[in-house]
């Protein structure tokens, strides 16, 4: 079954090109496909397009569909086309003329966009909770270590003292950031599109203002060419936020495989995180969270597949924006499943402590001796010089009782002040 039956069929080939993956990723959007079409019979019933037990014969068997979707045993076989086609099937097969008259004052366009946009809506939120957790996981790692000290690293050199503390709250504090840019997205999928029909409207009189509020939209997008223009925009500006998600987390799991490196040595995990090797009997892999790097970074390469698809479209509806759904929805579930087995598998870290007792970190002190010069008179550049020719010499003797007191600092963590920024994100 096709939305747009005209009474003859199309060649196979071409309905298996045109239709692609969209079966399968539409069974993602069922549900929100449900609920703004239950949004959509019950305006009809405001305008009087509907009478009141048509109304509510639809609804009752929308919910029916809503349940079958909720249990996993809703399908959508080859013979339709897509969701959409599915639902109505299923209207019409049990309501007759009346599962007919659903799609009366829309197109598939504004069925699809917002659809699209309630899921976006769904899961732009579901991201921000597990960020949440992740970020509640790091400060209280943070807080917990914040004492222990780490070394401090520029251009992979030995630079200057840095702690435990400063490294968990440091990625706690960069999600902060990485939500401005997932409340913004959610701000511009958070409009509703229902009503623009195919980007032109309709001459039913409609009111997208009881469909707005019926789908918790915080607003409208009035203007009809502007909603239709959104398909693609929505998806990239959420690929945007969170692509700086992905690249919080993926620096995250770069620093922890460093750092689990026998090179290094500052944390471990229990075995039950990490894998072995098929000959080497030592190995104790971070598989977890090169996975975590690599799942990351392709997610990262999203907002520009986004962009090559939809440059130079000119506005109005595109076949080419179908593909935007199998881009956009397995990113948006490769990110969920990393920010879920990083917040699993950092909550079991083992930080090895007195990693600085080994004499080869005496340098990251250097910069501690030098300031003690400088606040006991001595003119900086001069104890900079004096500082390193001790170096260059082998004479340097390294200052370990430092002292760091200012915001932010490995002596003044703020991790009440980040807190606090994090819960006035909206």
């Amino acid at each position: 079954m096709k939305l747009w039956d005209k009474g003859f069929s199309t060649d196979k080939k071409i309905d298996i090109f045109t239709v692609g993956s969209d079966r399968e990723l539409d069974l993602v959007i069922a549900k929100y496909d449900v609920i703004a079409s239950k949004a959509h019979a019950r305006m009809l019933g405001k305008i009087g397009l509907l009478t009141e037990k048509e109304v509510s014969d639809l609804t009752l068997t929308l919910d029916e569909i809503c349940k079958t979707i909720e249990e996993g045993t809703f399908t959508i076989e080859d013979n339709f086309e897509d969701v959409h086609s599915k639902i109505e099937y299923l209207l019409t097969d049990k309501l007759g003329d009346t599962g007919k008259k659903i799609h009366t004052a829309r197109s598939r366009n504004d069925q699809v966009l917002v659809a699209v946009n309630l899921y976006l809506k769904n899961e732009l939120a579901d991201i921000k909770k597990r960020s949440k957790e992740l970020f509640e996981t790091l400060l209280s790692l943070a807080n917990q270590y914040k004492e222990v000290l780490l070394p401090g690293y520029t251009h992979l050199q030995i630079a200057m003292p840095s702690s435990f503390g400063l490294w968990f709250s440091a990625y706690a504090e960069s999600l902060i950031d990485d939500l401005y840019m997932v409340d913004a997205a959610y701000k511009i999928v958070d409009q509703n599109p229902l009503g623009s029909a195919a980007g032109y409207g309709s001459s039913f009189p409609i009111d997208r203002a009881y469909t707005t509020n019926e789908l918790k939209f915080a607003n409208q997008k009035y203007n009809v060419v502007a909603a239709q223009m959104s398909r693609g925009k929505s998806e990239r500006t959420t690929a945007i936020a969170i692509s700086g998600l992905a690249a919080t987390l993926s620096k995250f799991a770069m620093d922890i495989c460093l750092y689990m490196s026998q090179n290094f040595d500052f944390i471990t995990f229990p075995n039950e995180l990490t894998t072995g090797s098929s000959i080497m009997p030592h190995k104790k892999n971070p598989d977890v969270f090169e996975l975590i790097r690599g799942k990351c970074n392709k997610v990262q390469a999203v907002p520009n597949q986004l962009a090559l698809l939809t440059t130079n479209l000119p506005s109005g509806y595109h076949r080419d924006l179908q593909l935007t759904k199998e881009i956009i929805v397995p990113a948006i579930q490769e990110l969920k499943s990393c920010l879920e087995m990083m917040n699993f598998s950092i909550k079991s870290v083992i930080v090895k402590e007195s990693i600085l007792d080994d004499k080869k970190y005496d340098y990251l002190f250097s910069v501690d001796t030098l300031n003690d010069l400088v606040l006991s008179g001595m003119p900086f550049r001069d104890a900079y010089k004096k500082m390193g020719m001790e170096i260059e010499k082998g004479t340097f003797s390294p200052k370990r009782d430092i002292n760091h007191t200012h915001d932010g600092s490995l002596g003044n963590l703020c991790l009440d002040k980040i807190k606090e920024k994090f819960n006035n994100i909206d």
